[in-house]
C-alpha cells in the first residue's frame, strides 16, 4: 500500500471527509496507520501531552526530529506531517527553509505545518519553492495565544472574519495544499472551506471543514490536565492504566505475580549439579 501524497489529500476535496491525529511514537502512529487515516501530525503539542511543558513553546527541532522519525516508521499508508516548532521559522525566511528541510531530511516527513497567515507568507512561499509541501494553519494558533489573549475562539468579528479568509486565501496562493483550522466559528470555517480550492482541517471548527484532526491523547484520555472543549473522548486509556499500574503493584507485594506461567525452569539434573558446585563438592581446585 503506498504512502498517500498531496494530491491525493487536494484531490479528496468534495470527494470524501479527511482524517487526521497525532502521534508521537512507533506504536501509536502504527496503530492510526493501520486504521487508515489520511494523515498522521507529529504536532508540538509533544511538548505538554508527551514531554509535560506548560505550553508548545518549549519545544524544538531536534526534538520534533527525534519524534518524527519513529512516527515515519511505524506509518506505511499514512501521509506524515510535522510541525515546526516556536521560533523555528519566524526570524527569517533562511531560518524557515533550512528547518523545514531537516525536518524532511532528517525527520523523514513527507510535509511540515506552520501557524500564521499574512506575517508568514514569505517562509511558505520559500519552503514551497524548495520542494516542501506545507500545511497551514489559522485561528486559534499556540504559539501566539499570548497575543492572541489566551486560548480563546478566533474570527468572532467581521472583520476578524474576513482577515482570517483573507490569510486563507493567500495561503491557499502561496501553495499550502491543505488549511487547519483551530477554534474558529464553525459558520466562518465553512465559508472559508467553500471559499479556497485547499482542504481544510478543522479542531473545533465545526462539521463544515474537509476534514478533522484530534490530539490523540485528548480522544483516548491520555492527558488530564484539561479537556479542549471541541474534543470527542472515545476511550478512558489513563483511567484503564492507573487501575492495571495499581492492580500489578497489588500483585507484586502478595506474591501472586510472578507465577509459574511467567518464569522459566531448569532441568532438575542441571539443578542438582548446581546445587552441589554451590556446596563445593564439584568446585575445581
Amino acid at each position: 500500500m503506498s504512502r498517500l501524497s498531496t494530491l491525493d489529500i487536494i484531490q479528496a476535496k468534495g470527494q470524501r471527509k479527511l482524517s487526521m491525529l497525532t502521534a508521537y511514537d512507533y506504536p501509536t502512529a502504527k496503530i492510526v496507520d493501520e486504521c487508515e487515516l489520511d494523515m498522521i501530525l507529529v504536532g508540538d503539542s509533544l511538548a505538554m501531552v508527551v514531554l509535560g511543558h506548560e505550553d508548545t513553546l518549549s519545544v524544538d527541532i531536534p526534538e520534533m526530529i527525534h519524534h518524527t522519525k519513529p512516527v515515519v516508521r511505524g506509518a506505511k499508508r499514512s501521509m506524515v506531517v510535522s510541525d515546526m516548532p516556536f521560533m523555528s521559522y519566524q526570524v527569517s525566511v533562511q531560518q524557515a527553509v533550512d528547518n523545514a528541510g531537516r525536518l524532511i531530511k532528517e525527520g523523514g516527513a513527507q510535509a511540515v505545518k506552520l501557524e500564521g497567515g499574512a506575517s508568514v507568507l514569505p517562509q511558505v512561499q520559500a519552503i514551497v519553492r524548495a520542494g516542501i509541501p506545507v500545511q497551514g494553519h489559522l485561528g486559534l494558533t499556540p504559539q501566539s495565544a499570548g497575543q492572541l489573549g489566551g486560548f480563546k475562539v478566533q474570527g468572532k468579528s467581521a472583520r476578524a472574519a474576513r482577515q482570517l479568509m483573507d490569510d486563507a486565501q493567500a495561503l491557499a496562493q502561496a501553495g499550502c495544499f491543505s488549511l487547519v483550522l483551530e477554534a474558529v466559528p464553525a459558520p466562518l470555517a465553512e465559508r472559508v472551506s467553500q471559499a479556497i480550492p485547499i482542504p481544510t482541517i478543522g479542531i473545533g471548527a465545526g462539521a463544515g471543514c474537509d476534514g478533522q484532526v484530534l490530539v490523540l491523547q485528548d480522544l483516548v484520555g491520555l492527558f488530564d490536565r484539561f479537556l479542549p472543549k471541541f474534543v470527542r473522548q472515545y476511550a478512558r486509556l489513563g483511567q484503564e492504566m492507573s487501575r492495571a499500574v495499581a492492580s500489578y503493584k497489588q500483585d507484586v507485594e502478595t506474591g501472586t505475580f510472578p507465577g509459574s506461567e511467567h518464569s522459566f525452569g531448569m532441568k532438575q539434573e542441571e539443578l542438582e549439579a548446581l546445587d552441589q558446585i554451590l556446596k563445593g563438592d564439584g568446585r575445581e581446585k
